[in-house]
């Protein structure tokens, strides 16, 4: 058999090799001609899987490290047959990280309170679960806005998004990428925010209207971006704007990653009857990249601030992001991925 797969997923290489052919490329650099007589693809979101891609081709399936699958064609893939595997929630923990680091850092930074904050989350799945729980647990009121989820439980602990909107002093974006999301933060999104509130967006970056966003920005207290319109090709002035910019690296945990390449390798496994490979994943090259332990009960905002930055500096990747916008793919292909923390009592 034959595997076509993104050179730049961690872990990967030498895995597949007793068992399959294996052709590692950049992932946006993959063309048809790779793969028309490839078996599987193993990919991350730089691949655009669609018919140009896939026509004609011998692909079965298509197992993405990653959680999101709008760089893939979901209705063709299943009017041509080709099964498609996300690694759902396999960067949860990573991005929950990413969103207190930099809520408390830039409240550190511009002198924000964060007592009695009321914390709105849109979308509640693998991602916003965790955010909701460490919220919760450090004390915030959470809203919580998600109809797929309020519609298939019946339950009242949702709200609307204009409630949650209205009433929020930090609004954070946890939604896949799809027609009801794409361009959701637009004028009236923010219109609808309080003054003074903060803004963060780690889900996908078309989730947000940019041109909007910046006509709202004077009003807010913080905005925090780790995903862009068009990426790579992001926008220079956006990223001046922000207070936090980062070059979409909110997952980017080794845990996260671990987890990642070993969800599409056991997909492929399980697809292909590989069986030594079920069992998948990938050990820790060192004990330094085991997850960390933290004790935040009884801690003061500033304390909690400074826990948060020791175990994840956020600032370091916002400057560096700030000094090389165009090395975008770069500094996400070369990063130095950060250990995830547990948080003592969650």
């Amino acid at each position: 058999m034959k595997i076509v797969a993104d050179r730049n997923i961690p872990f990967l290489e030498g895995v597949f090799e007793p068992y399959a052919e294996v052709l590692y490329k950049e992932g946006s650099a993959i063309t048809h001609d790779d793969v028309k007589d490839a078996d599987a693809l193993v990919i991350r979101t730089r691949t655009r899987c669609g018919p140009a891609l896939l026509d004609g081709t011998t692909v079965k399936l298509i197992a993405t490290a990653t959680i999101g699958t709008d760089h893939i064609d979901l209705d063709y893939c299943a009017a041509s047959g080709i099964a498609v595997h996300n690694a759902q929630g396999c960067n949860a923990g990573g991005v929950m990280q990413y969103v207190f680091s930099a809520l408390y850092g830039v409240a550190a930074r511009k002198s924000i309170k964060l007592d009695d904050a009321v914390f709105g989350i849109i979308g509640v799945g693998n991602v916003g679960r965790k955010v909701e729980a460490l919220a919760a647990h450090l004390g915030f009121k959470v809203l919580k806005c998600d109809p797929p989820r309020a519609l298939a439980e019946g339950s009242d602990e949702f709200c609307s998004l204009d409630y949650l909107l209205a009433n929020s002093d930090v609004v954070t974006l946890h939604v896949p990428l799809d027609e009801t999301t794409r361009g959701m933060a637009g004028e009236d999104f923010f219109t609808l925010m309080k003054p003074g509130s903060i803004f963060i967006n780690a889900a996908r970056g078309e989730v947000v209207d940019e041109a909007a966003l910046k006509m709202a920005l004077p009003k807010f207290g913080a905005v925090i971006i780790d995903t862009w319109n068009n990426e790579p090709d992001v926008d220079e002035e956006l990223i001046d704007m922000v207070d936090v910019a980062t070059p979409h690296i909110a997952g980017y945990s080794y845990q996260g990653k671990q987890n990642g390449t070993a969800s599409a390798v056991q997909a492929v496994a399980r697809f292909f009857g590989i069986g030594q490979l079920m069992d998948f994943y990938p050990e820790a090259e060192q004990p330094e990249h085991e997850p960390v332990s933290l004790d935040l009960k009884g801690k003061k905002q500033g304390e909690i601030a400074a826990v948060f930055q020791y175990n994840y500096p956020i600032f370091t990747d916002d400057f560096r992001f700030r000094m090389e916008p165009d090395n975008f793919e770069k500094m996400r292909s070369n990063y130095q991925y950060r250990r995830e923390i547990l948080i003592d009592g969650l």
